[in-house]
């Protein structure tokens, strides 16, 4: 029976099971499944893949869509362009595993982006540096929207949270959360941005889609401000895995 699944840690928001489960009753593959694969740490991937040889390809999500990468024998060009991977092939011939990967996240976050209507904003402000993080720079740079990153490091041309301002806030229209801030089940904690400087002027994009209406959501609405979950990009990022799976 094929096994596609998700590696990550921790997994117990994901809705990836749930989507792939649409898929397979649309397309009538009734023996195929999908599982979560929650490893403590990335150096246990191989150990998982020789102890299910069924498995065809697996999706990837936080902390490892970085850390992945030198365990890749191959990687898309995106996925090299962007510096991370969210979706990774199997291709089994005899007793010879290659692994390729790809990136789907810029595919779901360009769909979530026209969806917002936001890809004619001026200035983006993207909250965390991590892989998500990654694929939507890459996104907005092909729109031509001019960035800056906000994060807890203090790293070269980075942000840190505790400098973001008036001036800052104000002038980039555009906010994408790609942290995984109020993420179920740890849903009440926030983005540390300046709220008072948020006005119906922004667009607000979080990532997150567990709970649908998080705590940065909440908090933006009332302040006037338009906001999305991330919930159309998973769709959009797991169909187009799917197609790579189904190669």
């Amino acid at each position: 029976m094929p096994l596609l699944g998700l590696i990550g840690n921790p997994l117990n928001h994901s809705r990836s099971p749930e989507l792939f489960g649409e898929i397979f009753r649309r397309e009538s593959l009734k023996n195929w499944n999908y599982n979560l694969f929650p490893l403590s740490n990335i150096k246990l991937l191989p150990e998982l893949i020789a102890a299910h040889p069924e498995l065809c390809g697996f999706n990837v999500t936080i902390p490892y869509k970085t850390d992945i990468i030198p365990f890749l024998d191959q990687i898309s060009i995106e996925a090299e362009e962007i510096g991370a991977v969210n979706t990774v092939r199997i291709e089994r011939n005899k007793n010879n595993i290659t692994l390729i990967g790809y990136n789907t996240d810029a595919y779901g976050f360009e769909e979530l982006l026209k969806f917002a209507c936001a890809e004619n904003a001026e200035r983006a402000l993207v909250l965390g540096s991590g892989g998500a993080a990654k694929a939507v720079c890459y996104v907005l740079e092909k729109f031509n929207i001019t960035y800056s990153i906000a994060s807890r490091n203090s790293m070269e041309e980075h942000i840190l949270y505790g400098n973001l301002d008036e001036k800052i806030i104000k002038t980039h229209n555009l906010i994408i959360n790609t942290t995984p801030l109020g993420m179920h089940p740890n849903i009440d904690e926030c983005p540390p941005i300046p709220f008072d400087f948020i006005s119906q002027n922004h667009t607000i994009i979080d990532l997150v889609y567990n709970p649908e209406n998080t705590s940065l959501m909440k908090k933006v609405t009332n302040l006037g401000s338009k906001a999305f979950n991330g919930m159309l990009m998973l769709q959009k990022q797991a169909e187009k895995a799917w197609e790579i799976f189904n190669k």
